[in-house]
């Protein structure tokens, strides 16, 4: 999402001498991906952001296959997952391949022991239930209900709710996010057909400085180990910064939905792209306006792709007992399509308000053994007539 964005203090030019009041230097620090040449920012701490006192412990959280190869359409009963307390133990990894991780996310409480950095990957979270406020170095962002939370990696956060209810849909991608290509310009501002634009992007604000010393437990993903790093000073002691490398939140209610005479394929539901998988938003919508439409989906093949659909609220027209925070798998190689007496029962139909979050992946998934806690074991057979 290249758009420029400052908070706090900066010097007037990079890499030059920046004071503080004492007259001393502030540190000045690059936060980039893809090496120098992807999206970054520059920010200026009041500490080193180099000072590791101590590396506790370093346990595996690498998710375990309990199936790798399958072709078989799954039904997961995803808000039968258990809550738990802390935020990290309750995200629980469904679904995953080498470019991506899908999980199911439960927690009670606010991450205030520790903080928390992912070194492997982009996290992407939609909130089901709950609201709250991620707190970073660069500053805080407010959610609620529908909201995504595109977080970058290497960010340093903590995650707060207002409540003990939250229930979120993770999506860590080992290859960076952005939003659609096709809705951007050659300088990335969003085009006037794209479904959404800049200014329904919620960036951070209210940048925190702390000045503090201690020792502070930073929690550390990387190449699916969890390192336990404790750092002499507070992370969150950064003054100023700008750039285009940031968490930013975007609300599914903002998107706007393309409709047309006839059916529209999924990616005019396209939110958020990587070069291994698609995010699509479905909302609510008026259906197609052709006198003749069929305004349910065709039956279509999963050929390239692993199609994950994660049920948020409302009718879900082209489906039968379909409940919120049902997660349907519909793997490649097999053909799917509207639910018997579906298909039919949409004409005449004027809209829909169905709310779902779409994944569809270029390689195949694995299921994990809490995927298969979830499933109701039937769901394959529920297109027979």
């Amino acid at each position: 999402m290249p758009r420029y964005h400052s908070l706090g203090s900066i010097p007037h030019k990079r890499h030059t001498i920046f004071k503080k009041p004492d007259g001393s230097l502030y540190y000045e620090q690059l936060f980039g991906t893809i090496g120098f040449d992807g999206m970054s920012s520059l920010m200026y701490h009041v500490h080193r952001p180099t000072q590791v006192k101590n590396i506790a412990k370093t346990q595996d959280i690498s998710p375990k296959a309990a199936v790798e190869y399958h072709v078989k359409s799954r039904l997961l009963k995803g808000l039968e997952l258990p809550s738990e307390d802390d935020f990290l133990i309750s995200r629980k990894v469904i679904l995953f391949n080498s470019d991506v991780h899908v999980g199911l996310s439960a927690p009670r409480k606010s991450m205030t022991d520790y903080f928390y950095k992912n070194a492997d990957a982009d996290e992407l979270l939609f909130i089901h239930k709950g609201s709250g406020t991620l707190k970073t170095l660069l500053g805080e962002i407010t959610f609620g209900y529908g909201d995504y939370i595109l977080i970058p990696r290497g960010m340093i956060y903590q995650i707060h709710f207002d409540t003990e209810d939250n229930r979120l849909l993770i999506t860590e991608s080992y290859h960076p996010i952005y939003t659609p290509k096709r809705y951007r310009n050659w300088f990335g501002q969003h085009l006037e057909h794209s479904p959404f634009c800049e200014r329904d992007f919620r960036l951070p604000t209210n940048l925190q400085t702390h000045d503090e010393k201690g020792d502070f437990l930073i929690k550390v993903k990387k190449q699916g180990h969890l390192h336990h790093l404790v750092y002499a000073t507070h992370p969150f002691d950064v003054v100023g910064w700008d750039g285009y490398n940031y968490p930013y939140a975007f609300s599914i209610h903002d998107f706007e939905p393309i409709t047309g005479r006839v059916h529209q394929p999924p990616p005019v539901h396209q939110t958020f792209e990587t070069s291994a998988f698609v995010v699509c938003s479905f909302c609510p919508r008026l259906y197609d306006y052709h006198p003749q439409a069929i305004p349910a989906p065709y039956n279509h093949s999963n050929i390239d792709s692993d199609e994950v659909l994660y049920y948020v609220d409302g009718d879900f027209m082209s489906r039968k007992n379909i409940e919120q925070g049902y997660i349907s798998l519909h793997p490649a190689g097999i053909p799917h399509g509207p639910h018997p007496g579906t298909y039919e029962a949409s004409i005449g139909k004027e809209k829909t308000e169905e709310l779902a979050v779409m994944i569809d992946t270029f390689r195949p998934l694995q299921l994990t053994q809490t995927a298969l806690n979830l499933d109701d074991g039937k769901y394959f057979k529920s297109w027979l007539e």
